[in-house]
């Protein structure tokens, strides 16, 4: 019996391929274009040459940071985005930030949210609500900052919107959808980048690169180790990496809610309920089939339920934890799209979650995040909910074209999600009605119908450099060395897979949340390849990490603050003719904290309540 999370393309997501394939031959994209890449158009020959001391290889925030800093560093740069949109997800519907400790948030990431306050502070801002009924709620900490001017809740358009002001005031000049050459695309000297020719034909020449996507594609390119799923425990001795079959530490899984007490207690200690040697018995489990005659095997599997075998507990894979959408919904009726019905849709996708409803589950809304203006970032939550589980596996080195095909699936399975609730009549009656107050925002993502541009790719690639952050310097059982930003979010991996357990009942794995002790340094070492692989290359968002501490790591304001962290070590190994592997860190410790960056952690004292801005 095969998988399930393979079933062939629909026809029309077929002739969805052919067109944006079709694009390659017969679309020029002029620069600035707006379009959505991640729906399969980039450019023709565009054959102008350019150079810069720092090419910025990625449209991400980091991306955004590091140019902004290398310019402060005195250093020309060009950003070279794959991307019509700048900002990644942060403005790409992740407006529900994941915070962690603000108070280690420091430098230009932290100048990112006091922009964002800025524009919040305006009353012409409430546009769909007034500010006083908002309710100030974030994640762990209030939304709107007042005593430090920063916001950490926002809706997509204001992150575009600020991010867009960040280029124009440090006049970055911007390539916008252009596609490395994966192939033929990196020419090197030796351990040393020369430069990088996108697919429209234009080569981009610098002394130093940086690689900020969320993919890694140029850190592959240029030959550098990386590694993609998850490593088994016994790779860099952790207790959380691996096959996690029987360990439920959030409402994600097919089970009761709340866990028991026993559970509970057992997770807050760090036991896996279900796996060998826990001291108590894990809760009993809700018993639903994933056949299609439920209880009989011979009637096929579910969709969106693996045949697959799970693997060894605390083995390593090449899955890789679930992506989504972060869809920005409104219930003010002046400002709601209805749901479209994709051209795709097959209503027997969803029969799982029916299932799930017929067991009583009843949290559709619970990840329905409040941003300003009546609007929302809605997350995965749940058994069967936004996570895609088990159709990414193939992303992260993908073809371009196969990238456009995972992603038009992505959309067509999150649109027919939505569809499904609103309008299927076997939705409970109550969970349908309140389904229906809600739709796509107008007036955000104004060029794709009110959907996202981004997909949450929450992870793809991860560099193997010169030193691998694992979760044993998240969890503080060594020291890191020469820390160059820090990082304080529970290490939190989705889902990676949906199996049927040897009793023939269905279950997800892969989703882990443990707590940190505290905030977490992170190495200057682990944004830098090996030396002699790439030494004029630095990576800030597929950084040198394990899976589940990357499950950390991979949070939109760490990304920031090593995006800025990876500028300044650029400028200095430019300054100093040295490789960025030899960068003297007490030189590049000293720019950090002089530019705000918060490298080490202690309990503040009741004065140190200021935070330096960027100039």
């Amino acid at each position: 019996m095969t998988s399930n999370y393979s079933r062939p393309l629909s026809l029309a997501l077929a002739a969805a391929v052919v067109l944006a394939c079709s694009a390659l031959g017969a679309t020029l994209l002029r620069e600035g274009s707006r379009s959505d890449l991640q729906n399969g158009a980039w450019p023709q020959s565009r054959s102008q040459a350019a150079s810069a001391d720092i090419c910025i290889y990625g449209g991400t925030a980091s991306a955004v940071i590091a140019a902004v800093q290398a310019r402060a560093m005195g250093k020309s740069v060009i950003v070279v985005s794959p991307d019509a949109h700048l900002g990644g997800l942060t403005s790409g519907g992740l407006g529900w930030t994941d915070t962690g400790n603000k108070a280690v948030i420091g430098g230009l990431s932290r100048e990112f949210y006091r922009r964002v306050w800025k524009h919040y502070d305006r009353p012409e801002a409430w546009t769909w609500e007034p500010r006083e009924s908002f309710g100030n709620r974030g994640q762990g900490t209030v939304a709107m900052d007042g005593e430090l001017r920063t916001m950490w809740i926002f809706e997509p358009h204001v992150a575009d919107k600020v991010f867009e002001e960040l280029v124009r005031e440090h006049q970055i000049p911007v390539r916008r959808n252009e596609r490395l050459d994966r192939a033929k695309g990196v020419r090197k000297d030796g351990a040393r980048i020369v430069s990088i020719t996108t697919l429209s034909g234009t080569t981009y020449t610098a002394r130093m690169f940086i690689d900020a996507t969320y993919e890694g594609d140029l850190m592959a390119a240029a030959g550098v180790d990386y590694h993609v799923g998850r490593e088994g425990r016994d790779v860099y001795g952790e207790q959380w990496n691996g096959v996690q079959t029987g360990v439920l530490h959030h409402r994600h899984h097919f089970g009761p809610f709340p866990p028991s007490a026993p559970a509970a207690a057992a997770t807050a200690a760090g036991e896996a309920p279900g796996r060998p040697g826990a001291a108590h018995k894990p809760p009993r489990l809700w018993e639903i089939s994933p056949y299609v005659v439920p209880g009989d095997p011979t009637s096929g599997v579910l969709p969106r339920v693996s045949a697959e075998p799970p693997g060894e507990y605390g083995s390593g894979d090449r899955r890789v934890q679930a992506y989504c959408f972060r869809t920005c919904l409104t219930d003010h009726p002046d400002n709601r799209l209805p749901f479209p019905k994709p051209a795709a849709y097959d209503p027997k996708q969803y029969e799982l979650l029916l299932r799930v409803f017929q067991a009583g589950w009843r949290e559709t809304f619970d990840k329905f995040d409040r941003i300003p203006n009546r609007k929302t970032d809605t997350n995965n939550h749940g058994p069967f909910s936004a996570d895609n589980i088990g159709f990414n596996y193939d992303y992260p080195e993908a073809s371009y074209e196969r990238r456009v095909e995972i992603v038009q699936e992505h959309k067509d399975y999150q649109q027919g999600l939505l569809y499904f609730i609103a309008n299927d009549p076997r939705v409970p009656k109550e969970v349908q009605e309140e389904m229906r107050r809600w739709g796509l925002a107008r007036d955000e993502f104004r060029d794709s119908g009110g959907w996202p541009h981004q997909l949450y790719v929450r992870e793809a690639r991860r560099m193997v450099g010169q030193y691998v952050m694992t979760e044993n310097d998240l969890l503080e059982k060594r020291p890191t060395p020469e820390p160059v930003g820090m990082g304080s979010y529970t290490i939190d991996s989705h889902n990676v897979q949906r199996y049927i357990t040897p009793d023939g009942y269905v279950q997800n794995e892969g989703d882990i949340g443990v707590a940190t002790p505290g905030p977490y340094e992170i190495a200057y070492s682990s944004l830098v390849p090996k030396r002699g692989q790439a030494d004029n290359l630095l990576v800030p968002v597929c950084v040198s990490s394990s899976h589940i501490a990357f499950g950390s790591i991979r949070m939109e304001p760490v990304f920031m603050i090593l995006g800025q962290s990876a500028a300044t070590a650029a400028a200095m190994a430019i300054d100093d003719g040295v490789a960025v592997q030899e960068v003297s860190y007490a030189k590049l410790r000293a720019r950090l904290l002089a530019d705000g960056q918060v490298l080490e952690w202690a309990a503040p004292s009741a004065h140190a309540r200021s935070f330096p801005t960027a100039q």
